[in-house]
């Protein structure tokens, strides 16, 4: 222990304004992102829009891929005009794009909003990363990005919290969230940077031929592919497994559990005796607040893609199984799974590309390393998109097993999602959660871990294989 707080104690104040900077910004954007696929999908009597599966998909999978996608750019831009400036912008941006928000509520006009939220976004990613990068070094980074990763957590399980006392101003909340950090920009001190006084034509030339440089990195590319996979499978934890959560998980035991001993929790974060699927979920964030530093303090001596492949292994059975049983207790202990191989793997990605990214080109490497974030959430929206939607909607099921039996389906635009379902289970003389229980029985919607499950091996098995084949190979010669 009193390894780590002198290790504390070598870090300079812009690595902590930074890390407070982080917190608040992904409290703002989970306090929204861990809601929005329920939002998107859910029935207009629960506040949701009604879209299907697969337009969730698209939404989330492409609007957040571009957000992962722009930071190529965004990181070398924040590299010429200065760290400071560009995160003003993504500020102003993020702050403007929330309150827009609900004004919007028809498929393009909610793509289009969140495009806008996303370039917000994509203009903080990579200067953050970079800020963490050039104020830590060799001996303090592994534990350095722990911290980070830890805060970014830290964000994540407060987000949500807030957001869900609220859930209908959950923009407004996280628009007002996002506005501490111009405050805390007045303490942001710019870490060393080469300053770039080339007129701007020149300047972005450059950029280009950057970019072409590190493709041309066969091997770093191809390690970005890869984890591709490890991002796609780890994104259903707030693509599809919120979703999984609403439709399919009987939590009752755990209502019952926090009515009798923590009555705020069963009042604020429950509806008609179920916990709300969000507030389940958000056990993954809390778990690595607790244990994140630990985890971080055991593989910070161990070989980063040794570290990456257990962490893959272990967070692929911890994700496949959260999708495989209707018990809430099972789906906590799957999480805890993951998160301990997300713990593992996930700061040692960053922390790799951070530490082999040339000193002058920190930010525009740390750009890079979103690209595989940005395949991840591309595949992860088709996972969760039209794959979830064929293995796994709830909905679609009620409404085949309907047809199937020749039940009568209203066809007015008025009618919620929520009220066909009942319909049709009372059409069946069941109550919702019985006819829910039947369909589980009839579809077996559990299927849907063997595509997570599947995912997972391979991005582990080929991060294994690149370590053999090019990584020791190479250094062997």
């Amino acid at each position: 222990m009193s390894g780590i707080l002198s290790t504390f104690e070598k870090y300079p104040r812009t690595f902590w304004i930074a890390n407070s900077i982080e917190l608040i910004e992904r409290a703002a954007w989970y306090g929204v992102f861990m809601l929005f696929a329920n939002y998107l999908t859910g029935s207009f009597d629960e506040g949701g829009l009604e879209f299907s599966q697969s337009q969730k998909g698209w939404i989330m999978g492409v609007g957040t891929g571009i957000l992962y996608f722009l930071p190529i750019f965004t990181g070398a831009i924040a590299d010429r005009y200065g760290y400071r400036k560009v995160l003003l912008l993504a500020f102003s941006i993020y702050t403007s794009a929330f309150f827009l928000f609900p004004l919007f509520d028809s498929f393009t006009g909610v793509f289009a909003i969140y495009l806008y939220l996303a370039i917000g976004a994509a203009l903080f990613k990579p200067v953050i990363s970079a800020t963490i990068a050039k104020t830590t070094t060799d001996e303090t980074s592994s534990i350095g990005f722990g911290i980070f990763y830890m805060m970014v957590n830290l964000g994540a399980f407060i987000g949500p919290l807030l957001t869900m006392l609220y859930k209908e101003n959950m923009f407004y909340i996280s628009g007002g969230v996002i506005v501490l950090n111009f405050a805390l920009l007045l303490f942001y001190k710019e870490p060393g940077r080469e300053v770039d006084t080339r007129p701007i034509g020149e300047s972005m030339k450059q950029i280009f031929r950057n970019i072409g440089i590190v493709v041309k990195d066969l091997k770093f590319m191809l390690f970005l592919l890869i984890i591709a996979g490890f991002w796609t499978m780890y994104n259903q934890l707030f693509f599809a497994l919120p979703v999984f959560i609403d439709q399919w998980v009987d939590s009752s035991q755990m209502y019952l559990f926090f009515k009798e001993y923590l009555p705020f929790i069963a009042r604020e974060y429950a509806n008609n005796g179920q916990m709300n699927a969000e507030f389940i979920t958000n056990f993954d964030a809390m778990f690595i607040i607790i244990f994140q530093v630990m985890i971080s303090s055991i593989v910070m001596k161990l070989r980063p893609l040794s570290t990456m492949v257990t962490g893959f292994i272990i967070a692929t059975i911890g994700m496949a199984l959260t999708v495989y049983t209707q018990n809430v207790m099972f789906i906590l202990v799957a999480i805890l799974v993951f998160s301990i191989g997300e713990m593992s793997a996930s700061p040692k990605i960053t922390e790799y590309i951070g530490r082999i990214a040339p000193t002058n080109k920190k930010a525009l490497f740390m750009g890079f390393a979103y690209i595989p974030l940005f395949l991840g959430n591309i595949l992860a929206g088709v996972v969760a998109g039209p794959i979830y939607q064929k293995l796994s909607d709830k909905h679609e099921f009620a409404l085949d097993f309907a047809t199937k039996n020749g039940f009568s389906i209203s066809t007015d635009s008025d009618i919620t999602k929520n009220a066909i379902f009942e319909s049709i289970a009372q059409q069946n003389n069941m109550n919702t959660q019985d006819f829910t229980n039947l369909l589980w029985n009839t579809y077996n919607p559990g299927n849907f871990w063997y595509v997570i499950f599947a995912i997972g091996v391979f991005s582990a098995i080929s991060l294994f294989a690149y370590d053999r084949l090019v990584i020791r190979k190479d250094a062997a010669k």
